[in-house]
């Protein structure tokens, strides 16, 4: 099934969810004592493996983070040769001081942003639909 490119209809349909939990990114150099079934996302980079994990089990093992974040997930199955969707969500962000990680999975993307700050992020994303 193939993802939607249109960058107008990506907006009208964005239709955000803010997960719940809270969730951190680590760096491990070994992930064979990790349970899979913990490891909300992971990336292989030289220097190790970054994971992301609810806080809880990156506690339970041990982990170490530096920012304690908020999920959300942008319902609209996104393309991945989509152009546009990441750069509208980021500047409203940007414009408003909160950071954001993006992960992009095959159907939707998934955005952490500092927990501090979700309530906000999350009005300010579902807020792209009227902008249109």
């Amino acid at each position: 099934m193939k993802g939607e490119t249109n960058l107008n209809t990506l907006l009208k349909n964005i239709n955000p969810v803010l997960n719940s939990g809270d969730y951190v990114f680590c760096s491990t150099k070994q992930i064979d004592n990790i349970d899979n079934n913990h490891i909300i996302n992971f990336f292989k980079e030289k220097e190790g493996y970054t994971l992301v994990l609810l806080k809880s089990d990156a506690d339970s093992y041990g982990l170490a983070y530096s920012c304690v974040m908020s999920w959300i997930t942008l319902q609209v199955h996104s393309s991945l040769e989509s152009v546009g969707l990441t750069a509208a969500f980021s500047k409203v962000l940007a414009e408003n001081q909160i950071s954001c990680n993006v992960i992009a999975g095959y159907y939707h993307d998934h955005i952490f942003v500092p927990k501090v700050s979700s309530k906000n992020a999350f009005k300010l994303i579902e807020g792209l639909k009227a902008s249109l």
